[in-house]
């Protein structure tokens, strides 16, 4: 059945108050992703724990992503998305003061992955809210959370490094406290109460906002969807060890659980009335090459995008602390762009920069291979990593608003499908990638071949382009 498209209401009053508590909310769960990276060496120390499970402070948050951003999705359509989003902010702010109080690694990485599912429950919240209080200007304010998650990923290491080195490692997580509380006062004075729902308690099991009798959440497909995510991950995860083997029992038995979860998934959405994720928004027209789009061109890129530092010392033997720096221009880059191409998408429709972003992202990351001879190695990956900023922040607001357009109504689960493509396309590049230099003697050498070969599949798959549905104008 073709979902109507919700209509546009008024725009509320205090729009710039609501997307600053939205936006705040995005950059502190994306900041939170990258900050602990330069902290790992001090939580090491502090808990007196091995380097391979203070790695996993960092895997338990993008798993804990990937397996709860199509629930968040759900349950904010479900439970209302200020509610939901409030909710999001407990949890997050909750976990992250126990991350601060932790004594034990490994209480530390389950406090990790409830932090992610906090987390998690912002981006599918934060863009109902948006799509639900900005009237015809939604399709813009949608378009400009694409600047929100390069600042927090560009930041996270120097907030992680101040922390580290004129506090403790500790400093990082209690940090989310005071925001936190912050975000809740201030959802609740801006943000309008969603409609036809009372604010107060929500005494279950009664009918939903639009009057329909209130199924039961579907928990079998919550359950095959976890399963086969966590299992593939940790598939992955283990291919970037050391000597890991691809026909070692510890990558096939989670690869074979993980492949045979995600069937019966799909076996079972497509027999239940109310599925966990309708069929359509993963592989119906449109949706499937947006999803394609948003794995490659978003997911996959970043995790390129992760291993520039390792690559700049491996190959060119920069500095620790130089190498640190060269996404700053990348992290610029895409705030400019994504910015200007939010406020042009209507006049150049989806297509245009899709085509333009994806192919110049392709070309940054075939440059970052290059050797540049007499140019400064620092300055030539600055350089390319800048490249790659200009081309995802001018496809990142089409990309976004094009799946979005499909579905209004479901504007909640189709924000945290998108970014659980992302955070599959991160992890499974940079765990391939470690995978593959892992046992070189020249690491540098082996990686520049990786980033030419996503360079080519960059190139390959801009066909998938075509099938995205175009729009020029207002939603």
């Amino acid at each position: 059945m073709t979902a109507t498209a919700e209509v546009p209401r008024a725009p509320a009053p205090h729009r710039v108050a609501i997307f600053a508590v939205v936006a705040m909310a995005l950059l502190m769960s994306s900041l939170d992703g990258t900050i602990v990276a330069t902290a790992l060496h001090a939580i090491q120390h502090g808990l007196h724990a091995p380097i391979n499970w203070t790695g996993w402070v960092i895997t338990a948050y993008s798993i804990g992503l990937v397996l709860a951003l199509s629930l968040a999705g759900k349950l904010s359509g479900r439970f209302g998305r200020r509610r939901f989003f409030l909710a999001s902010v407990v949890v997050f702010a909750t976990a992250s003061l126990c991350c601060g109080l932790a004594g034990s690694i490994y209480v530390l990485i389950a406090l990790r992955a409830i932090q992610a599912a906090g987390g998690a429950g912002f981006t599918p919240s934060a863009t109902a809210i948006i799509t639900g209080n900005f009237g015809t200007a939604r399709d813009k304010a949608v378009g400009l959370f694409g600047s929100i998650f390069p600042i927090g990923s560009m930041i996270g290491p120097i907030f992680g490094g101040l922390f580290v080195s004129y506090w403790s490692w500790r400093g990082i997580f209690f940090v989310n406290v005071p925001i936190g509380t912050l975000l809740i006062i201030c959802c609740l004075r801006y943000v309008p109460p969603d409609p036809n729902r009372d604010p107060g308690p929500d005494p279950d099991p009664g009918p939903d906002r639009d009057g329909r009798a209130r199924s039961p959440l579907d928990l079998t497909g919550m359950v095959l969807l976890g399963v086969g995510v966590l299992a593939l991950m940790l598939g992955v995860s283990y291919l970037g060890e050391a000597g890991a083997s691809a026909s070692s029992a510890s990558f096939l038995a989670p690869l074979i659980a993980g492949l045979l979860g995600l069937a019966l998934f799909g076996r079972h959405i497509r027999r239940v009335a109310d599925p966990f994720i309708a069929p359509r928004l993963i592989a119906g027209r449109g949706f499937g090459a947006v999803n394609v789009i948003n794995i490659l061109y978003g997911g996959a890129v970043a995790g390129m995008l992760a291993l520039v530092p390792l690559y700049a010392v491996d190959r060119y033997h920069i500095s620790v602390l130089g190498s640190g720096t060269l996404l700053t221009a990348e992290g610029i880059a895409v705030i400019t762009l994504s910015s200007l191409a939010a406020m042009g998408l209507r006049r150049t429709g989806y297509h245009l920069p899709l085509y333009i972003g994806s192919a110049i992202t392709a070309i940054g990351v075939a440059g970052l291979a290059i050797d540049p001879g007499g140019v400064s190695h620092y300055a030539w990956l600055a350089m390319t990593t800048c490249v790659i900023g200009i081309g995802t922040g001018f496809a990142s607001p089409a990309s976004r608003n094009a799946g979005l357009q499909l579905a209004p109504d479901q504007s909640a689960a189709l924000a945290a499908l998108r970014s659980t493509g992302r955070q599959v396309g991160q992890i499974a590049a940079v765990s391939i990638t470690t995978t593959i230099i892992a046992q070189s003697a020249a690491p540098g050498q082996l990686q520049a071949r990786v980033f030419v070969a996503v360079a080519i599949l960059l190139v390959a798959c801009l066909p998938v382009v075509a099938r995205v549905p175009e729009h020029r104008g207002s939603w």
